[in-house]
């Protein structure tokens, strides 16, 4: 029996697969708020006391980087640590991973009605393949064909600098940098960055906030969500969320482009996190694909590489288990 989890600053999702049954099935799942637990074996240890299932393996998708089977969640006070996970556990085989290697861990198995296709080409055969993944934080990774399967690979890249195309993105970019510190692409384009462009537009004068708007970004704790909705689920939308939105979808378009060059991804470039799935009327827009395979002498190289977005939610979830059922026990 495998054990596989989504581990996030938020939420812990865990769950419990057979064999029999795989990775996009699990026979028992739970989901606990991270905040109130001192440790994720805390969390382990309740969820196990819950059933009766015999561990034998365990794999753990972690929202940070992972370094020699040990990671510092981002937004919480825990360290995640293979051997410590592996006693709790009684001595299974525990591997700890990033929750986009997890989540590009499944994009092999994932069905069409899991994704929402952008650019509907055909997928090179055994060509590499490209996961971006804009939530709170923007994520990044990639597989390679290897001895005749896929293997997902980690990646910080959403940590690299924040490449300006256009005139309003250089301007962002000089506002960002006046603040001192460094300007990754991450601190525009994720759940984190919104908010930045929003207020930097609004600066701008660029269209009015609406006073309902105004209110609802006063009472809420987390702008992003308030943002989104106003832009794509308010009738009419609010004009200012909706510039803001469409600068988001121009930066990401951008920057999967450029992972897609960077790993050759022939095989297929698949939008991940919880963003996309929020905003994908505006992703159909155009936009995105405009600026994604806006790359010169190699735009029509992008042009043929296929897009999806994921819509499937537990997407990590299941992706862990495919990493753990590839663990010997």
């Amino acid at each position: 029996m495998l054990l596989a989890g989504d581990i996030g600053g938020t939420k812990t999702v865990l769950a419990v697969f057979s064999p029999e049954a795989g990775p996009r099935a699990p026979i028992a799942e739970a989901t606990f708020p991270s905040g109130r637990y001192p440790s994720l074996e805390a969390i382990v240890q309740e969820f196990l006391r819950q059933g009766r299932q015999s561990i034998d393996r365990a794999c753990f998708g972690v929202a940070g980087p992972v370094v020699h089977g040990a990671s510092k969640i981002t937004n919480l006070s825990w360290t995640v640590e293979e051997p410590r996970l592996a006693h709790v556990l009684g001595g299974a085989r525990v591997r700890v991973v990033n929750d986009v290697e997890a989540t590009a861990s499944a994009v092999p198995i994932l069905e069409p009605s899991d994704l929402h296709t952008l650019n509907a080409k055909p997928a090179a055969p055994e060509g590499a393949i490209a996961v971006i993944a804009p939530g709170t934080g923007l994520g990044e990774a990639f597989l390679t064909w290897d001895a005749g399967r896929y293997r997902a690979h980690p990646s910080e890249g959403g940590h690299a600098d924040f490449a300006p195309r256009t005139a309003t993105e250089q301007d962002l970019l000089a506002s960002l940098a006046s603040a001192g510190g460094h300007v990754s692409c991450e601190l525009v384009c994720s759940g984190i960055g919104i908010p930045r462009i929003y207020a930097y537009l609004k600066d701008r004068g660029v269209a009015p906030e609406p006073p309902w708007l105004s209110a609802e970004l006063a009472a809420g704790t987390d702008p992003t969500p308030a943002i989104v909705r106003a832009a794509v689920a308010h009738t009419p939308p609010a004009e200012l969320a909706r510039a803001a939105l469409a600068e988001f979808v121009g930066i990401l378009g951008a920057e999967a482009g450029n992972l897609a060059l960077k790993v050759l991804a022939t095989g297929g470039v698949y939008l991940g996190g919880g963003l996309p799935p929020r905003m994908l009327s505006l992703l159909g827009e155009g936009r995105f694909m405009r600026a994604f395979t806006d790359k010169g002498r190699l735009s029509n190289l992008l042009a043929a590489i296929p897009v999806h977005a994921i819509v499937r939610p537990d997407t990590a979830l299941i992706g862990a288990a495919c990493v753990g059922f590839a663990l010997e026990a």
